[in-house]
Parts: C-alpha cells; structure tokens; sequence
C-alpha cells in the first residue's frame, strides 16, 4: 500500500499588506513552510492558495467552505508572499493555515 501524496504545501497567514497607518485589505501576507529566502519564494509565484474553514450552515450537504486566492509576488527577504483571494479573507483567519497547492506548474 502506497502512501498518499500530498500535492500542497503548508503555509500561514500573517496579516493584512500594510503600512504604518494604513492597512490594504485585499492582499494578505502568507509565510510559506519550509521556504526561507527570496529565491525559494520565486517557485510558488501564480499559484493557487485555498483558505479552507468550517461553517455552522451545510450547504450542498458540506460545512466545509473554501475562499481561493493566488500567490501574485514575494514580500521581503524571508519566505513571505503576498497573496490575493477572491473575497477579502476575515481577520479571525490570522495565524491560521491556507493550503498552497503545487498547480499551476511552471515547471
């Protein structure tokens, strides 16, 4: 029996882009496990993050619901991205986990 393959990678979010005053909601901060640099960051660019949660509400028989986005460009020198979703994600989700998934490929 083979073992499964995990065909994402971990990360976490941080927060919200940001200024010193002003903070710009529509792009979040993403710490991407076991990457440490720069240069490691470039792999992941135009790849796809999911936000997955738990809701109270079933919709289509599932409590499960998912909030897609896309790596769009590194952010610093240590392993940061920025990340756009298709909704805005909550500010609960801080510190929570998003799975980065390993499509599309540029390799």
């Amino acid at each position: 029996m083979a073992q499964p393959v995990r065909l994402y990678s971990k990360g976490r979010v941080l927060g919200f882009k940001r200024a010193k005053r002003n903070q710009r909601v529509n792009t979040s901060l993403v710490q991407l496990e076991n990457v440490g640099t720069k240069e490691e960051a470039q792999f992941y660019l135009g790849k796809r993050v999911a936000y997955i949660y738990r809701a109270k509400r079933e919709i289509n028989g599932s409590k499960v619901r998912v909030i897609w986005g896309r790596v769009t460009r590194s952010h610093g020198n240590s392993g940061v991205v920025k990340a756009k979703f298709r909704t805005n994600l909550p500010a609960h989700c801080f510190g929570s986990s998003v799975r980065i998934m390993m499509y599309p490929s540029r390799v």
